[in-house]
Formats: C-alpha cells, structure tokens, sequence
C-alpha cells in the first residue's frame, strides 16, 4: 500500500473527514481531491515530491468515502455540496487561500469550487476531467464522448450499479483500475467500497449530476489541466475545448498514451505540473 503522510481528522458540517497531511506546517497551501472509486491514498506518488518542494499538503478522503461523513440521499452529494466540503475544510485548517488539485470527481469538484470561491484559490490544477461545460459539450456532440460515457447510465441507476460492481470477488471493480493502480491500493479501496453504504456514496455523486453542470461558468483562476490521450473515459473533444472555458492564464498538459490513472500512473509528471502551476502564480 502506498502509505503516506499523517492521518488525522477535520470536523465540517456534514461530519468527521479523514484527512492526509504532508509537509512542513508553514508552507504554501495545497488541496488534493481524489476521484472514484479511490482515496487520498491515491495521491501516494505525487503528495510526497509537493511536500518535499516546500508545500503544505492537505488531502481528504471526501464526502461519502470517509465513515465519519457518509450521509444517506443522493441529495447530499450536489456539486454544491461537495464544493462546499473543501470550503468548510479550509476554513478548519486556517487556509485562506491554497492552490487546489483534483482528479476525476476531485477534478469536478475543483471546478465547482473554482466558480464559487475563485477568491480563496491561488491556482488550480485539474486532471484528467476538462471543465463541464467543455465535457457537457463533448456529450451532447461527440459520438466518441457518449460512447466512453455510457457506463454513467449503469451507476446512475440507484441500487443497480452496486451488486454489478461487488459481485463475484468485486470483479467489475478490480477491472475498472485497469492494471495501472497497485495491488495493495485496490485492496484498500474494494475495502472501503464494500462497507455498508460506502459505494451507494460514491456512486450518488453520479446520481446527483444536473444539466446544470453542463452550464457552469469560466473560471477566472490560473488554471493547468492534465489529460492524458489513453484515457478510456475522457475524450479527446473536451480536452481540448477545456482552455475556453478559463479567463486566467491556462495550460494545457497532454500525457501521451497514459490511463485515466494519472496520479498513480505518473505521479512524478503531475506533481511537475503542479510545482510548475504553484511557480508560475509566485512569478
């Protein structure tokens, strides 16, 4: 298993978040969000190389992945919500403003919170996930994006997406990974999803998705989005449309014939992306 940092845990409105931290207590902020079906167990290969550059890091297993904030209803699991979660934790922890990192619904989160609390962050790195208005576009238009989506239609139907996903050994689970997460960290992670009502937690993030999403605003915050061509998920269409939909400085980095695992795949040319992103709003 990919250990690292200290565990400890942050009080919100919606309960107890269990939180990694890294790095030296006076450094520069920054927040990991982590995507399905992980945790922050998941940034083990990039948290340790932004700890050792200076940076304070912060990463919580979110809302419905943490035992201690597990509510029941798809209602509790909004981009509002979610959004609302990293606010509350910042202010636990005392961060003004932090740079904020997220992948997969991390990535959607972080850009949810980028639209409504652009003042707190001084940047924003996404991954793998392009702005929702670009992949809401990339939906309605790209036979090639509706295509890789077509596995939302099973999660979002309540009660369905959970006996395919834990059956038979949690089979279907252990393939989403593909072979690019370690052994160990799946363990960890089929573990946790198969607590009683820990995967209907995580799936209600899908079930929770509004056209609304599709809609959502540019964002005004220094922005570095990371994609890589090998993603099964994430087409090539929404990627590239992503930049419009930023009214900040924006870069674009494509990882040539990686998964949608980025952050376990090549965690030291992430966490180069993120350094790089940190550094140039120092500039």
């Amino acid at each position: 298993m990919t250990s690292w940092g200290r565990p400890t845990t942050v009080e919100i409105g919606v309960g107890t978040l269990d939180v990694r931290v890294d790095g030296p207590d006076d450094g520069e902020p920054v927040v990991l969000l982590h995507g399905f079906p992980q945790t922050s167990l998941s940034w083990g290969g990039v948290a340790p190389r932004l700890a050792a550059a200076g940076l304070r890091v912060v990463a919580p297993d979110q809302r419905g992945y943490s035992p201690g904030a597990r509510p029941t209803g798809v209602q509790h699991y909004t981009g509002d919500a979610l959004a609302d979660d990293v606010a509350e934790l910042a202010d636990e922890l005392g961060l003004s403003t932090f740079h904020l990192v997220g992948h997969d619904w991390g990535a959607s989160n972080a850009w949810v919170f980028a639209t409504r609390h652009a003042a707190r962050l001084r940047s924003l790195t996404t991954v793998s996930v392009p702005h929702l208005a670009a992949f809401g576009e990339a939906l309605r238009t790209s036979t090639d994006q509706q295509e890789r989506s077509a596995y939302i239609r099973l999660f979002r139907v309540e009660g369905k997406a959970e006996g395919v996903l834990l059956t038979d050994g949690a089979e279907r689970l252990v393939g989403m990974y593909e072979g690019r997460v370690s052994a160990d960290d799946v363990a960890a992670y089929v573990a946790l999803l198969a607590e009683p009502g820990a995967l209907t937690a995580a799936l209600d993030y899908y079930r929770a998705m509004s056209a609304e999403l599709s809609h959502l605003p540019a964002v005004t915050v220094p922005t570095t989005f990371v994609w890589s061509s090998g993603d099964r998920a994430l087409g090539r269409q929404g990627a590239e449309r992503c930049g419009d939909f930023v009214d900040a400085p924006y870069r674009f980095v494509e990882l040539d014939g990686l998964s949608h695992w980025i952050p376990d795949e090549a965690p030291a040319a992430l966490a180069d992306a993120v350094l790089a992103q940190v550094q140039a709003v120092r500039a």
